[in-house]
């Protein structure tokens, strides 16, 4: 067993997400103190331009036309195989959906231990400890995996974007494993429809969430909106419940989005939302709970009742 850290890395339509670089970075601290080194790990199809920017001690780059779309099966295989032969100490995924698939199908396969919505990691003498977020973020615990070996899933936002961009020589290398007579195959991506707004090239959002109460209740963040020359967004509960479009909806099975203000009305800030606005310029919180999460990221924050702030608002910009 190394004591090097694997950071497996996603890359859609061409770009590579955040929540990769953020890895690498917290992985480069993490490694520096137990005398390994951080990993980047890539894997896709004519790609290795993309391999290269990663601030990692070294960078792995499978390339195979089976894995130009990420297809569960592949990914998993071929992660399974870098993952036996070299004995990382931690292997770090994103708290994706392509993460999660990956994460998973490694845990069972491996047996090793996995720890899921980790915002926090940090290494204790030889103990490895992580945080996770549970209950909607409400609450926090400390875990430390039994093994020699252990995996994570890791929040967007959690760490430094920049501390994992970079340049780094890449190791470019075949799958390891047959990746002919798959059981699962990549049909066709559909992205989502363009709506009315393009939440993503707005610098002012207006975010609402479920305590925004009711339907009727969007016409006020509506005249806010206006008054601000912003964009009403929304968190998912909202666009679920049909009171907004889909188009309309921030965070992980959504949009990202950063804006230069993102005032959020009555959204509590799970880890999926946070995903889609964690690089948001201003971020300003109204809340009744005080113990709303979204108060540990955002900028600027109140406890008053929403309506009543929006409300005081609008007096003032108009």
């Amino acid at each position: 067993m190394s004591n090097d850290i694997f950071v497996v890395t996603e890359c859609l339509d061409g770009k590579v997400s955040d929540i990769s670089y953020e890895m690498v970075g917290k992985a480069k601290e993490l490694a520096a103190a137990s005398g390994g080194q951080a990993v980047a790990v890539m894997l896709g199809s004519d790609m290795a331009e993309q391999a290269g920017t990663f601030a990692s001690d070294a960078t792995i780059y499978v390339d195979d036309p089976a894995l130009a779309h990420f297809n569960p099966e592949a990914y998993g295989k071929v992660v399974e195989a870098l993952a036996a032969a070299r004995s990382p100490r931690l292997t770090m995924f994103g708290s994706t959906s392509m993460g999660m698939d990956m994460a998973a199908w490694l845990s069972v396969k491996a047996e090793r231990p996995l720890i899921a919505y980790v915002n926090s990691l940090s290494a204790e003498g030889d103990e490895l400890v992580a945080t996770s977020q549970v209950y909607a973020g409400k609450m926090a615990a400390e875990c430390v995996p039994e093994g020699e070996s252990a995996i994570v899933t890791v929040l967007a936002g959690a760490f430094s974007v920049e501390a994992g961009q970079g340049g780094m020589a890449v190791e470019q290398i075949a799958a390891p494993v047959p990746l002919d007579g798959l059981k699962t195959r990549f049909v066709e991506m559909i992205m989502p429809a363009a709506g009315d707004i393009d939440i993503t090239a707005q610098e002012k959002l207006v975010a609402v969430g479920r305590g925004i109460g009711s339907e009727d209740n969007v016409e006020l963040a509506e005249e806010l909106a206006e008054a601000l020359d912003a964009a009403v967004a929304a968190s998912r509960p909202i666009t679920d419940a049909g009171w907004l479009p889909k188009t309309r909806q921030v965070g992980k099975s959504g949009l990202a989005v950063k804006p230069k203000l993102y005032l959020m009305l009555g959204i509590s800030g799970a880890p999926e939302h946070l995903e889609g606005m964690k690089d948001s310029s201003l971020i300003i919180a109204i809340n009744t709970d005080e113990n709303a999460p979204i108060f540990d990221v955002a900028h600027y924050g109140t406890t008053e009742d929403l309506f009543d702030v929006a409300e005081a608002m609008l007096e003032l910009l108009e």
